[in-house]
């Protein structure tokens, strides 16, 4: 009997996957879910014992609920290709899946580091953990969420999120993913944009990562992703006005 299937969702990590399945060792089943790599990430999760599943979609929850069909385990486990589950967090999942827990779904502490090693101070929360039989599908096509059945508990330690690693690849997925993001707005039926909207948002995204979340406190690379989330935003937004004009009827 499988206690616990991990599935991870990626494409084109063939730099990232390997220490993220070492990272998985404790499972009794680890699914790879490939959304269109053209490098070695197939090859790598093969040589390491995963199971890999290949599909083509831009939906995110299409990907969950793909893996979850696929899990065999009584507990679902989702990393990304650029997370690790540390120590302490393997031993509490170890601990939690032998009991007779209560809850439905456990919400993860994340830890982010930028450009290779440079910790965010920032913590979040995500729910990451489910009892198979009470996770009932994942919702939203890019900023996924899950339908849970019952109480949703909390567990010690940390999944390590090695995020931003380049400049390069941080505009690289800021290309790839703002028209989907401006799609996602205008579908929504977002207000019009007018030119004050944009450095409304844009001073929003800089303020939430440099004051909200702390990044005055990692000095230059604080600086730099905070600016970062801005441009990404004012990218998303620039998208989102040029199908407005495009569409105007």
């Amino acid at each position: 009997m499988i206690k616990i299937s991990a599935v991870i969702i990626a494409r084109n990590e063939e730099k990232m996957i390997g220490e993220a399945l070492d990272s998985l060792s404790f499972c009794g089943e680890i699914l790879v879910i490939d959304n269109g790599s053209k490098d070695r990430t197939k090859e790598i999760a093969e040589s390491k014992g995963a199971k890999v599943y290949e599909i083509r979609t831009n939906d995110f929850s299409e990907l969950r609920n793909f893996g979850l069909s696929k899990a065999k385990g009584d507990w679902i486990l989702y990393i990304d290709a650029d997370e690790r589950v540390d120590e302490d967090l393997r031993d509490s999942i170890k601990k939690t899946v032998s009991e007779n827990s209560k809850y439905s779904a456990f919400f993860l502490k994340r830890k982010n580091y930028y450009f290779g090693k440079h910790e965010w101070l920032y913590i979040e929360k995500l729910e990451r953990l489910f009892k198979k039989e009470k996770l009932r599908g994942w919702k939203g096509k890019l900023h996924e969420s899950p339908i849970i059945e019952g109480e949703i508990g909390q567990l010690d330690g940390y999944i390590l999120h090695f995020t931003h690693r380049d400049l390069e690849s941080m505009l690289n997925k800021t290309i790839e993913w703002s028209s989907t993001e401006a799609l996602l707005r205008y579908n929504a039926g977002h207000p019009k944009m007018t030119w004050w909207r944009f450095p409304r948002v844009m001073l929003t995204a800089f303020l939430q990562s440099y004051i909200g979340q702390k990044g005055y406190k990692a000095g230059a690379v604080g600086l730099i992703e905070s600016m970062y989330q801005a441009f990404s935003t004012f990218i998303t937004y620039a998208k989102l006005w040029e199908l407005q004009k495009l569409n105007k009827k």
